[in-house]
């Protein structure tokens, strides 16, 4: 697992132990930057269910100004810290471990909106259409955020979550990504 394009191109990152986290994999990663970038000028991304931070990480390296991850693994976080490390990007992300419902509650308090959104659970998970609606509700996202969903390829989400509209869909083997625009 590396980092693909950008500032911090051909970093390699530490993947999590076990056989608890699933990251993205290098092919994917690159199918969705060429799907929602390749390139950012600014902005904020939070990486929800971050595993190792290797969606923030490569936002970050493309160009995005400041990443929140969160996880509610310990492992999972020492894992982000080494691989925000590795980057040297430690100014560029906060780094959080709490569960994800809690989290997206303390990120709206502190009136956080983000550009770009990286959903990403576990996939016995399979409700990614209800937290995206909790996350309009709290008001986490910016207009013309962007909300990348990382699934089950058997999962179907919706074309549109009230003002997210669906902007692609791919498959990839078992994997599949669900992209979504807040078009507020």
């Amino acid at each position: 697992m590396r980092v693909i394009a950008g500032k911090a191109k051909g970093r390699a990152l530490k993947a999590v132990p076990g056989q608890g986290t699933r990251p993205t994999t290098d092919k994917v990663k690159e199918a969705i930057f060429s799907m929602i970038g390749p390139y950012f000028d600014g902005g904020a991304a939070l990486d929800l269910f971050a595993g190792t931070g290797g969606l923030g990480i490569e936002a970050w390296s493309r160009g995005i100004e400041k990443v929140i991850c969160i996880d509610k693994e310990k492992i999972s976080i020492d894992v982000i810290r080494s691989n925000v490390h590795t980057v040297g990007a430690e100014d560029a992300f906060e780094i959080y471990r709490n569960d994800a419902a809690r989290a997206l509650k303390a990120l709206a308090k502190r009136e956080l909106a983000f550009n770009l959104i990286f959903l990403d659970p576990p996939y016995r998970m399979q409700d990614m259409d209800q937290w995206l609606e909790q996350m309009l509700e709290l008001k986490l996202l910016a207009d013309e955020a962007l909300v990348v969903v990382e699934h089950d390829a058997k999962i179907e989400y919706p074309e549109s979550i009230r003002a997210l509209i669906q902007q692609r869909h791919a498959q990839y083997g078992e994997i599949a990504v669900t992209i979504y625009k807040n078009i507020n």
